[in-house]
């Protein structure tokens, strides 16, 4: 009876000292504790790099507000963004390489080009988040097949794990996020799929291969 009751005074000691703990965190610390936990679920023994990644804060944001074009602020009608950074989209048909900005809101993800947008995603409609087990920083965002969209998003961000916590968090959709190996399907448009084949080499590049699909080395 003694060693019972020694036991759960021992736990109520330790969740008194976690909740003291939780309440002295500042909230900008929990923010990132919040997300780095979203991110071992997603990603711990998936993806390369991961370990690396465990203590390197994630920011805020990679570009302020003041650095967006005023007629994209105007175009997201007053919705608050919430994080932006720089990207690489690749055309779904020739993989052409483009600078974007990918930029999220409380409800909706943007893929943006200077002062247009170029295609926008509302979390309600994402159907997945898919990106490889190798440490490249390729991430696809899979769309509904509807007349307003063109097809899947295929992207590039230098921070991966931060883009895709990020992204699947605003969305709630942390269970849709896949990470996968060798190679995905993604979705051209108008009923048509293409393939991504993802292999190891020397040197990081993506280009399209001789049978027509998009390789990321």
């Amino acid at each position: 009876f003694l060693m019972q009751v020694s036991e759960m005074l021992q736990n109520m000691c330790i969740r008194n000292l976690v909740r003291k703990y939780c309440q002295g965190v500042p909230a900008e610390r929990k923010v990132q504790l919040e997300q780095k936990v979203v991110t071992s679920a997603v990603f711990r023994g998936k993806k390369e790099g991961y370990q690396q990644s465990i203590n390197q804060p994630f920011a805020d944001t990679r570009l302020r507000e003041s650095e967006i074009n005023p007629r994209v602020l105007q175009l997201i009608q007053g919705e608050k963004i919430k994080y932006v950074t720089p990207v690489i989209k690749y055309d779904r048909n020739g993989f052409k390489a483009r600078e974007r900005l990918l930029l999220l809101t409380q409800s909706s993800a943007y893929v943006v080009e200077m002062a247009k947008i170029k295609q926008k995603i509302d979390y309600s409609t994402l159907k997945g988040i898919s990106t490889s087990n190798l440490s490249d920083g390729i991430v696809v965002i899979h769309v509904p097949e509807d007349n307003k969209q063109k097809g899947d998003a295929i992207l590039h961000c230098e921070h991966i794990f931060e883009t895709v916590t990020k992204l699947c968090m605003l969305a709630n959709k942390q269970n849709l996020v896949k990470v996968v190996q060798g190679s995905l399907r993604f979705r051209i448009g108008s009923g048509k799929e293409g393939t991504m084949v993802f292999a190891v080499g020397q040197e990081s590049q993506v280009f399209k291969d001789k049978n027509g699909q998009l390789t990321v080395v």
